[in-house]
């Protein structure tokens, strides 16, 4: 069977030694005080928020928000914001490399996303996810019209959607094509005027390491990958790029406006 870079041996991290497993520890420490008791934070508020506000969430992004910004400092990953966050009715697509990936896109402004039912029963992020306003759906073509009818809810209750359309994760140097199913929903009379931001993350290895350092997919186990990561003594870099919002009216369907996506953001991926 030919190679591809799914079946491509694994980045090599190494075994973490004495120092690094201090910056584990120094790291670990107050990334989980300041993750998990802002999320205990979170959940108070929502005691308030849920019955006085319905779906909207006018104060717990903000909470999430500041975890997300301050998750980067913590870990010493240097965290550039390039084009600005759309203001106007609509949603965002990206591309995903990694679980940094919700850490990157909510530092800057509050969002939801849109994530694979699957997740939900993830150990941990499934948790977490849930309790910042995730929406789960199943990849379907047969589940548009539930997707139309969920998406028009929660824009309707001011959220600002984001999905991933290569419904998975990739090594970071490539973009896998954009499954258009998801588009389909974007399309419905009751979101006329929808716009959809697409937005790049690129991260950048730690000098001397390999160019996948930061990439989590396949069967990569998330524990080992987050050790190794918070082990780093010269971290990286990610950068994220908000792109000029594409009207969904006249993209000339799913597909067509699927591959717009596609193409603006695989023009931001070196080697892509």
């Amino acid at each position: 069977m030919s190679q591809t870079w799914q079946t491509a041996p694994l980045p090599g991290f190494g075994r973490i030694s004495w120092a690094g497993w201090g910056l584990v520890l120094a790291r670990g420490l107050v990334l989980g005080v300041t993750t998990f008791g802002c999320l205990l934070l979170l959940l108070l508020v929502r005691l308030v928020e849920r019955p006085a506000f319905g779906q909207a969430r006018p104060v717990s992004p903000f909470i999430t928000r500041f975890v997300c910004r301050a998750a980067f400092p913590i870990m010493g990953i240097r965290y550039v914001v390039r084009g600005r966050p759309m203001t106007e009715h609509g949603a965002m697509v990206s591309n995903h490399v990694s679980w940094l990936d919700i850490f990157a896109l909510n530092a800057p402004a509050p969002i939801y996303f849109v994530a694979k039912a699957e997740v939900a029963g993830w150990l941990g992020i499934g948790w977490l996810a849930r309790a910042t306003g995730t929406l789960f759906i199943r990849r379907a073509s047969v589940e548009a019209m539930s997707h139309r009818k969920l998406f028009d809810q929660r824009l309707a209750a001011g959220h600002r959607l984001l999905f991933f359309p290569e419904g998975t994760s990739t090594d970071g140097l490539r973009i896998l094509p954009f499954k258009s199913t998801l588009f389909e929903a974007f399309f419905a009379p009751e979101l006329a005027g929808l716009l959809i931001q697409p937005v790049s993350v690129v991260y950048q290895a730690p000098a001397g390491a390999d160019p996948r350092f930061y990439g989590w997919w396949g069967d990569m186990e998330f524990g080992p990958h987050l050790l190794h990561v918070l082990a780093q003594w010269r971290q990286g870099a990610v950068t994220v790029t908000y792109h000029p919002p594409v009207p969904v009216a006249g993209s000339g369907g799913r597909k067509a406006l699927a591959a717009q996506c596609q193409a603006i953001i695989q023009a931001e991926v070196p080697g892509a």
